[in-house]
């Protein structure tokens, strides 16, 4: 960073960027399954899809077992042949399909592979992200202030990555110490490292849970989370059987903005005591300001954004 650079102030407005493919919840509402097989007239999805923990899943199959209604099963193999669709791509899973297998899932080739392989590695959606001061948070995801977030994918995969503001303070990672799968991860815990030549430091978990995946990806080209840190640079993902209760204590969309302002004023305030007062008319720090301004300290840096 030059000292044109760093005497230059952060952007005081936060503004939208547009639609870019990552990966969150979106808000666009999500049917439920048995919505859509006709079982039920108006019923939204609240469990992201992953009806083994849903409660209303568990009570309208109850239902079903009573004969108070059909299955959802049975009710879409009723349906003409062309809107037997299979039940991944009635919530989002996977591209349109018909179901080959007459909704008997637990046979179904395709089924187990998207549950085994696919699942983990989907949940792309176009989303918007929100620059604050020139950093960016994307909608839709759950922050931690450790500058770490979760989003829940579509069947309740937790993915975990490291935030915008993470990579442009600390500059591109050599490396990642990243957990194994089937580690346990710990809210606020150390949950794996990053790297960058001789510094390194702990990262903390956003979440509490099992590795159920590493970004096999980003083990090999860090980088690329730097470049996109809530797309493709995701590091891992975690099951939890509370899926809202994973995150309720995370920041959202509306008091991230409020908190990662905050830290930038803080990162404003380290810059002048070293390069003195900033200007007053606008401007934004960029990529990799500890490699710009080494004087502030890996350690202080990620003492205390880390």
């Amino acid at each position: 960073m030059t000292t044109t650079t760093t005497s230059s102030v952060l952007k005081k407005d936060v503004s939208k960027t547009s639609p870019v493919w990552e990966i969150g919840k979106g808000s666009t509402p999500r049917p439920c399954i048995w919505m859509q097989a006709g079982v039920t007239t108006k019923k939204n999805c609240t469990h992201y899809h992953d009806c083994t923990g849903c409660k209303y899943d568990a009570a309208m199959e109850k239902a079903a077992a009573a004969g108070k209604h059909l299955t959802w099963q049975e009710a879409m193999r009723r349906q003409p042949g062309s809107r037997r669709i299979c039940r991944h791509a009635m919530t989002g899973r996977a591209d349109m399909r018909t179901c080959p297998m007459n909704y008997n899932c637990d046979r179904c080739a395709f089924d187990q592979m998207l549950e085994d392989a696919l699942t983990p590695a989907r949940g792309h959606e176009p989303v918007t992200t929100t620059r604050v001061k020139g950093f960016d948070l994307a909608g839709g995801y759950y922050f931690h202030s450790g500058h770490t977030w979760a989003a829940i994918d579509s069947g309740g995969v937790i993915r975990v990555g490291m935030d915008d503001f993470s990579f442009k303070v600390l500059g591109g990672p050599d490396g990642f110490d990243l957990p194994l799968v089937g580690q346990e991860l710990n809210l606020a815990r150390a949950g794996w490292g990053i790297r960058r030549k001789h510094n390194q430091a702990d990262v903390r978990s956003p979440v509490n849970g099992v590795i159920t995946r590493v970004n096999e990806t980003v083990r090999s080209r860090p980088d690329l989370s730097q470049d996109h840190p809530y797309g493709d640079g995701w590091l891992f993902t975690v099951h939890n059987a509370d899926i809202k209760g994973a995150v309720k204590d995370l920041m959202d969309d509306e008091t991230s903005i409020a908190w990662l302002d905050n830290d930038v004023t803080t990162l404003e305030q380290m810059i002048e005591e070293i390069t003195g007062p900033l200007a007053a008319d606008g401007g934004v720090l960029q990529r990799d300001v500890f490699g710009g301004l080494p004087a502030l300290g890996w350690d202080r840096l990620t003492r205390t954004f880390l």
